[in-house]
């Protein structure tokens, strides 16, 4: 089973995760041999947070209770008080993820935290841009595996733009292997287009299973 652990601070970003945490933890579109996924939030402590929406999250689990092994995934959202030193142990937690092969993905904000510190020196990643990454994590070194898209997998790390977040979805959803290949891709078409023909596209790859 992937244990998927999404961390919860104040301002966090809600449109950034609503993608994939609502695919993985209602399990809608799986596959009929997909691995099972539990989605947990975590927070630095299990004080509730607000996140930009407004809407109260009181986390189920707190960082040092964050179990790595090649099962499990951390979600890293886009918020504006990632500045904030306390956050900085769940970025210690994201270098022993990836240092184990674990899945860390980011998104926004967090890729600039990440990138402040040397995480993606030399990983191929994404965010709001080079000039960003560099004004905001002065000690940025990555910029030669910078790739301007609105997201990019590599290995275990897939990082985000703040235009990105279906992209980001689709890629988390495809290495975790839960959805069919059509389904993913009806999913992913009919989300990017709002065209009609990929909603009963996707109706119709669920049906088959």
């Amino acid at each position: 089973m992937f244990t998927v652990y999404v961390y919860a601070l104040d301002t966090l970003a809600d449109w950034e995760l609503g993608y994939v945490t609502a695919e993985l933890n209602s399990g809608r579109f799986f596959k009929q041999d997909a691995p099972l996924v539990s989605v947990k939030t975590v927070g630095i402590s299990k004080e509730p947070i607000k996140t930009m929406g407004g809407l109260t999250i009181i986390p189920d689990c707190v960082v040092d209770e964050i179990v790595v092994n090649e099962k499990s995934v951390l979600l890293l959202p886009g918020a504006n008080t990632w500045e904030v030193p306390k956050h900085d142990a769940v970025i210690v937690k994201a270098g022993e993820f990836l240092s184990a092969g674990a899945m860390v993905c980011a998104i926004c904000g967090a890729t600039a935290v990440l990138a402040n510190a040397g995480l993606l020196d030399e990983r191929l990643h994404t965010s709001n841009g080079i000039g960003y990454l560099e004004m905001v994590s002065p000690s940025y070194k990555g910029q030669n595996f910078y790739v301007d898209e609105p997201s990019v997998a590599e290995q275990n790390l897939i990082t985000a733009s703040s235009t990105g977040a279906l992209l980001w979805a689709k890629q988390i959803i495809e290495r975790l292997n839960v959805f069919r290949p059509d389904t993913l891709d009806a999913w992913y078409m009919y989300f990017s287009t709002g065209e009609a023909q990929h909603f009963f596209a996707l109706m119709q790859s669920v049906s088959r299973q």
